[in-house]
C-alpha cells in the first residue's frame, strides 16, 4: 500500500488553487482535508465558498475533499474555537490576542484545531512514523517566509508544492479562473487577531452584524480579564478595543505590511 498523500486545504486562495492543479492533474493528490474549527468559527464567506463551489468542484473531478471537525476524545462532542473562547468559566485564550504593547500573545488554535485533527485523521487512515502522510501546505513563493517543516506531527511529511513550482498568489488567483470559479475570500476565523485593520474596516463596512460581534467577543474576554486582575487584551494591534481602533466610515491603507498573519501555514490558505 502506498503511503497516504493529502493536502491540507484552508478554504482560501492557495489551498483552491492547489485543488484545480490537483484536478488537472498538475498535483499529485486526490485527498484533500480541512480541518473545520467551527461553523461559528470559521469566516461565514469560506464557508459559503466551500459549500458553493469547493466541495462540488472536488466532486466533480473525483477528489476526495474531507471536511473535519475537532471531537472530544473523551465526550465525543463537537467543539468549536469560538465556544472555547466563550463557555462558562473558560480562561481559554488560544487565539493570538494583542498584548498592550501590541505584539501577538501565545496561541493555540492553530496546534489544537488544524495540526492535531488533521494528524488525527492521517493516523486514523493508517499513517504511522515509518510510513509517514505527506501533506501539501498551500504556501505561495511571495509568502516563503510561512514555510516551517518542523511543525508537523512525527507521522508526517510536510511539503510545499506551490513554493517549489515557484507560483505566487497572483498565479492562484489566475488558475482558479481559469478553471470557471470564483476567487475565494481569505480564510481565516472571523475574530483573528491577525486580521489586518483594512480586513477588519472591510468586515464594518460591509458585514457590521459580524463586526458587532467580534466587539462582543473582545469585551467578553476583558471581563474576564478584569476578575483575574489582568491586563486588557485586544484584536488589533493599536491597544484600544474594537470599536474605537476601526472607526466607522475611516479607511486604511490599502496594503498594511505591519503584520504577516499566520505563519505556519495551516491557515488562511
Amino acid at each position: 500500500m502506498l503511503p497516504l498523500k493529502t493536502f491540507s486545504f484552508g478554504g482560501g486562495v492557495q489551498s483552491t488553487a492547489a485543488l484545480v492543479l490537483a484536478a488537472r492533474g498538475e498535483l499529485e493528490y486526490r485527498t484533500f482535508i480541512m480541518a473545520n474549527v467551527g461553523d461559528d468559527s470559521e469566516h461565514p464567506g469560506t464557508l459559503r465558498y466551500l459549500a458553493e463551489h469547493a466541495i462540488p468542484f472536488a466532486k466533480a473531478h473525483d477528489i476526495e475533499l474531507v471536511v473535519l471537525d475537532r471531537v472530544m476524545k473523551r465526550s465525543g462532542e463537537v467543539r468549536t474555537l469560538f465556544q472555547d473562547l466563550t463557555r462558562e468559566g473558560s480562561r481559554s485564550l488560544k487565539i493570538p490576542v494583542r498584548m498592550s504593547n501590541g505584539a501577538p500573545g501565545t496561541r493555540s488554535c492553530t496546534a489544537s484545531f488544524k495540526i492535531k485533527v488533521i494528524a488525527d485523521e492521517l493516523k486514523r487512515r493508517g499513517a504511522t512514523a515509518d510510513r509517514p502522510a505527506t501533506v501539501g501546505i498551500g504556501i505561495s513563493l511571495d509568502e516563503i517566509g510561512r514555510a516551517n517543516n518542523r511543525r508537523c506531527e512525527p507521522h508526517e511529511r510536510i511539503e510545499y508544492p506551490l513554493l517549489e513550482r515557484g507560483i505566487r498568489r497572483i498565479d492562484c488567483a489566475r488558475i482558479i479562473r481559469g478553471a470557471g470559479l470564483p476567487v475565494p475570500p481569505k480564510s481565516s476565523c472571523w475574530f483573528c487577531p491577525f486580521h489586518r485593520p483594512e480586513a477588519w474596516h472591510e468586515m464594518r463596512r460591509s458585514e457590521p452584524e459580524l463586526f458587532e460581534k467580534a466587539c462582543q467577543l473582545e469585551a467578553l474576554l476583558n471581563r474576564r480579564r478584569d476578575e483575574l486582575g489582568k491586563d486588557h487584551v485586544y484584536l488589533t494591534r493599536f491597544a484600544r478595543p474594537l470599536r474605537e481602533a476601526i472607526p466607522d466610515g475611516v479607511d486604511t491603507l490599502p496594503f498594511d505590511e505591519f503584520d504577516t498573519g499566520c505563519d505556519s501555514g495551516w491557515c488562511m490558505t
